[in-house]
């Protein structure tokens, strides 16, 4: 459809106006609002140039891969700046405030993704806060059976930044949430030295740590593997040992591995009992599963694996090469498909 429109200039000073694209919501990339968001709804799945044609056979839309990819790194930017806050002071916070109503209590996880840039692969830190409901009480050795109530809210955000500035993102994330002395946070993430680190200066200090029961369990395999090699005799030491932990707690099962290491004579068995014990003495405060499993909290980082593996997968499709900034705010789309805010986010004043 072909739709005339006068166009104004000014000889003066060079504005230019059109009155019907200030009616039809159309900006500088001439896209109305509703194509716009049909044009990002199919690019978080599909490439730019697969997403040129499934708009084109869905709704006989015809745009070019580079106009898509204009239109998400315009409306990228925007939703990086909607998850960030209000820009004024004491401006409404729509966000906040839905997941402060949110039943539940609040669950952070941080976990890093590969990304090929213009300069390399980087890494992609991806940060998730969400809210759950407890789920009911379990006995160690039925942690493998449960299954945990669906997170009620969800919020999460990505960057191609150091520790620091990362750090930096989660206590505004923790203030705009009202977190920032919660004795109700769990902390979960796998044994990465910086998120800790970065936990512990920038966190709530009454927030529980708890490090990611399947990376121990991989630990404790690999630990298993370099005593007995492959086969069931290394499976059954490492199912044995993750049993203990969990029902034993960090600190307990720490000493149980000291004296099976002072009354080992093989060399090769000690040398792998050593490196499991340095990986878990840095964990030993983190690894309280019994209680959290009495308490119907979780035990693992399922939910950042998750969200890690959908992200990092459409980022690498066709084999992208991003502009580090570029990247960023596709990746904040990315972040609201996955965690349900996308209808929020196009109702806001900034979409």
């Amino acid at each position: 459809m072909n739709i005339g429109r006068r166009y104004y200039a000014c000889r003066a000073c060079g504005r230019t106006y059109s009155p019907w694209d200030d009616w039809a919501g159309v900006g500088a990339i001439q896209v109305t609002e509703h194509a716009r968001r049909l044009i990002v709804t199919v690019s978080t799945v599909w490439s730019f140039d697969n997403a040129s044609a499934k708009l084109d056979d869905l709704c006989s839309m015809k745009v070019s891969d580079d106009t898509i990819e204009r239109v998400c790194q315009d409306e990228g930017e925007r939703a990086r700046q909607w998850l960030r806050g209000p820009q004024k002071p004491g401006g409404a916070d729509a966000l906040a405030q839905r997941f402060v109503a949110a039943p539940g209590e609040a669950e952070f996880y941080s976990d890093g993704l590969k990304v090929n840039t213009t300069g390399g692969w980087r890494e992609m830190r991806l940060n998730l806060l969400q809210k759950r409901e407890r789920a009911a009480a379990v006995t160690p050795d039925q942690w493998k059976d449960r299954v945990l109530p669906e997170a009620s809210v969800r919020l999460a955000s990505c960057a191609i930044a150091d520790s620091r500035l990362t750090g930096a993102m989660w206590k505004q994330w923790s203030r705009r949430m009202g977190l920032e002395d919660s004795t109700q946070l769990s902390v979960l993430a796998d044994g990465a030295p910086w998120i800790w680190e970065q936990a512990s200066l920038r966190l709530s200090p009454h927030a529980q740590w708890c490090v990611d029961i399947y990376h121990v369990s991989e630990h404790l395999h690999d630990c298993a593997k370099a005593m007995f090699g492959e086969g069931t005799a290394a499976q059954a030491w490492a199912e044995q040992r993750l049993e203990e932990l969990i029902r034993e707690a960090g600190p307990r099962f720490i000493a149980q591995l000291d004296l099976r290491i002072q009354s080992c004579a093989d060399d090769n068995q000690v040398a792998a009992m050593q490196c499991l014990r340095t990986y878990l003495q840095g964990n030993r405060d983190r690894m309280w599963y019994a209680q959290r499993l009495a308490e119907g909290k979780a035990i693992g980082s399922g939910a950042i694996e998750g969200a890690c593996k959908k992200i990092g997968t459409r980022l690498k499709l066709n084999s992208a090469r991003w502009r580090t900034r570029r990247a960023e705010r596709f990746g904040a789309l990315l972040c609201l498909e996955y965690t349900d805010q996308m209808p929020a986010y196009w109702q806001s004043p900034a979409a």
